[in-house]
């Protein structure tokens, strides 16, 4: 039996503190791109097979890649970085692993819930290699399963947006309609309607099944959003990976509009600074921390392997404060929170 962990608070607050760092960088291309960073000192070797869009996607990725940093910093050694394409293939998946294994790297992370299959056969075929998956279980002894309940964290944000809300209308736009992204979705929808029966709620997906270009295609958020606002929601919540920078363009050119971004406090992104005043919050999933915690254990010779879950409860999720645009209703959002926590509320995970 595989053995479920959940951290302590604790140790979220401390690796929090020691994350603090925002990365930015240029957006995705479907071009499969790599690059390597490597300091002095016999460190670590970490292999990072990034999702669609990679590096840079202000989002989901750079959460990963400022756990990555954090640890090279601190323990030096080489950072290997490999980026998935759109039109990736299963085999695509595998080579991309294998390339990281067979050159030595370890831990290797697969980041995104994409490489699920893939590094279950990978990290068979090399077994003094551990292994590390975001977003998805890999039943194999050398890897860790590092997920969060999204559904939580997605939760408040929908407390928010009922509390914000000036039209009773609000949105959600997921990249793709997996189990993982619909978990975002049902939080969101249930939070919402838990604080305000009436309201509205529009929900939208950018593309489907395999297709995964909706985590990576800013042109598609930003037209979804604009539907959405159209039609007279003024508080939208993307969960989309670097579409939803388009997402955040588009609310940001309507007076009176929110919108709610995703994985990292979006307010405080670089590349996303001129919409900044439009950002109500952000449901933050600490990945930097799980990515950091693997690397240490690797590097402290005790590697984690199981299935670690992080929760609302523990801070592996939360909603940003940045901007103080939800100081008003954080009385409304504690009680939420705590009622999450005691088990009071019960948080579907899907829609």
């Amino acid at each position: 039996m595989r053995r479920v962990a959940k951290l302590s608070a604790a140790c979220i607050a401390t690796a929090a503190l020691a994350l603090s760092a925002t990365a930015c960088g240029s957006t995705s291309s479907d071009n499969d791109s790599s690059s390597s960073t490597e300091s002095s000192g016999k460190g670590v070797k970490i292999g990072l097979a990034f999702d669609v869009g990679g590096r840079g996607d202000h989002s989901f990725n750079d959460s990963a890649a400022r756990g990555a940093d954090k640890a090279k910093k601190e323990f030096g050694g080489e950072l290997k970085e490999l980026t998935a394409k759109t039109s990736d293939t299963e085999a695509d998946r595998e080579q991309r692993l294998s390339d990281l294994a067979d050159a030595g790297y370890n831990p290797v992370i697969g980041v995104g819930y994409a490489y699920a299959a893939s590094m279950t056969k990978v990290a068979a075929k090399y077994p003094k290699t551990n292994f590390g998956i975001i977003d998805s279980v890999v039943d194999t002894k050398n890897a860790d399963s590092i997920t969060f309940t999204e559904e939580q964290g997605s939760y408040l944000a929908g407390v928010a947006a009922a509390l914000k809300t000036k039209k009773n209308h609000v949105g959600f736009i997921g990249g793709v309609d997996v189990p993982l992204i619909k978990k975002f979705e049902a939080g969101f929808v249930q939070g919402a309607k838990d604080t305000k029966k009436s309201i509205q709620v529009d929900t939208q997906y950018l593309s489907h099944g395999s297709d995964t270009s909706g985590f990576a295609s800013p042109d598609k958020g930003k037209e979804a959003a604009s539907g959405m606002l159209d039609k007279g929601a003024d508080v939208i919540y993307s969960a989309a990976g670097s579409s939803g920078n388009g997402s955040i363009e588009a609310v940001s050119g309507v007076k009176g509009a929110w919108a709610i971004g995703v994985d990292s406090d979006q307010y405080n992104i670089p590349g996303l600074a001129k919409y900044k005043n439009s950002i109500l919050t952000s449901v933050i999933k600490n990945v930097d921390i799980g990515v950091y915690d693997l690397i240490k254990s690797v590097k402290d010779g005790k590697p984690l392997t199981g299935t670690h879950t992080y929760a609302l409860k523990d801070g592996g999720v939360s909603l940003a404060t940045s901007g103080g645009f939800i100081d008003d209703i954080k009385t409304q959002l504690d009680a939420a929170q705590k009622k999450i926590a005691d088990g009071e509320i019960k948080v579907k995970t899907t829609p």
